[in-house]
Parts: C-alpha cells; structure tokens; sequence
C-alpha cells in the first residue's frame, strides 16, 4: 500500500473499484490491465497476474484489458480476472 500512498501525495486519488465481486483500491483515473491486476493481488484477491482481465460494461458486454491497455476507472468499475485456461 506505499505505493497507493506514494501516488496519492503526488495528485492521484485513490479510487474503489471490483476485481472478481472483491474491492480494490487503486490510482486513477487511469490504470493499466497489469495495474489493476497488481493492485487486486496486493489486496489479497486470488488472482494471477497470468490471468485474463476483462471490464464488465453496460448491457453485460465486456471488454477484455490488456497489460498494457490503459483504461479510465471510476467508483464502482467492475473486472473479472479468469485463468487463460479457463472456458467458463
């Protein structure tokens, strides 16, 4: 969490999204997939930073994140994160 804390003095805000229905706490308004996978992970979500990140949008579309894809998280932005291997 030093480096929440870190990025907070510097003007970011701590923002309060879903990984997997669990909260996490991360900068915004802009994250990285790897980003928000590290965060959860930091957090004690069961996750991998192997694993598939997606965005749930409205009308129940996801869209898949990418390490390197930047996205703009808001309160209440909810990700699934799913073994590569995984069918479901």
């Amino acid at each position: 969490m030093e480096t929440l804390e870190r990025e907070v003095a510097h003007g970011a805000h701590v923002v309060t999204i879903t990984v997997n229905e669990q909260p996490v706490k991360i900068t915004g308004p802009k994250a990285t997939g790897r980003q928000i996978k590290q965060a959860a992970i930091d957090q004690e979500v069961k996750i991998e930073l192997s694993f598939v990140l997606s965005e749930e949008m409205p009308n129940r579309r996801t869209q898949i994140v990418g390490d390197n894809d930047e996205v703009t998280v808001h309160p209440g932005s909810k990700f699934v994160a799913v073994a590569p291997d995984d069918n479901s």
